[in-house]
């Protein structure tokens, strides 16, 4: 039972390097809830006390604007982290959390782990490198959505969704995550309409279906083309 909790703690990006002796002091400090689908585990604006980690199932990470709309920033499966931003910084959660399936999601409360990084340079370091990763990643989006144009912005969503969230068909990548034109737009920052418009050319060209509902990448090839 140790050994199975082992291993899923070390798909997570931030303790993959770490010893299994460090391992075994963090699940100490963990605790794991399950969710149903469609669930909130916290609300933007919510005291940030603790940082999650998505054992199994599917996460949606959005802010609500200011007119009741809600604007997805981030769909996160299995092994992913989110709410880390509030490690080391008295701030509240930037986005709400929403379970997009029933999932298992691990809390390590923000104290705890601190407390623990103060005694253990492994495991500082470890944490200072994925969360550098994160900002790079962040950084590398604004510029993307600075400097690309819609088409651009749009396929390379849409690989992305793909490698973190595609499941082999007979006819493609399908990705496999209810996800919404609206949300897509939200995530490349344009309209609704304009997504709509650049899936269906992606569709004439034969670089994606979407027959049955969900997108299926049919040329993943070219559509890493559509990136460049």
């Amino acid at each position: 039972m140790l050994q199975d909790s082992i291993k899923v703690i070390k798909n997570i990006p931030v303790f993959s390097q770490l010893s299994e002796n460090i391992l075994e002091e963090i699940l100490k400090l963990q605790s794991t809830k399950k969710y149903k689908k469609g669930e909130i585990i916290f609300f933007e604006g919510d005291k940030g006390e603790a940082f999650f980690f998505v054992k199994s199932g599917k996460v949606k990470i959005y802010k609500t604007s200011l007119d009741g709309r809600d604007i997805t920033l981030n769909i996160l499966g299995e092994g992913s982290i989110f709410a880390e931003v509030t490690l080391f910084n008295d701030v509240s959660y930037p986005a709400t959390v929403e379970t997009m399936e029933n999932s298992e999601i691990g809390i390590i409360l923000n104290k705890d782990i601190e407390k623990m990084i103060l005694s253990n340079n492994e495991l500082a370091l470890q944490i200072i490198k994925v969360l550098s990763k994160r900002l790079y990643r962040s950084q590398k989006t604004i510029k993307d959505m600075a400097f690309s144009d819609t088409y651009n912005r749009t396929s390379r969503t849409l690989l992305d969704l793909c490698e973190r969230h595609g499941k082999e068909t007979k006819t493609g990548i399908e990705i496999d995550i209810d996800i919404t034109r609206q949300d897509i737009a939200n995530m490349v920052g344009t309209s609704r309409e304009t997504v709509s418009r650049i899936i269906s050319d992606l569709k004439k060209e034969g670089v994606v279906d979407t027959s049955a509902k969900k997108i299926i990448i049919i040329d993943k090839g070219e559509l890493e083309k559509c990136t460049e």
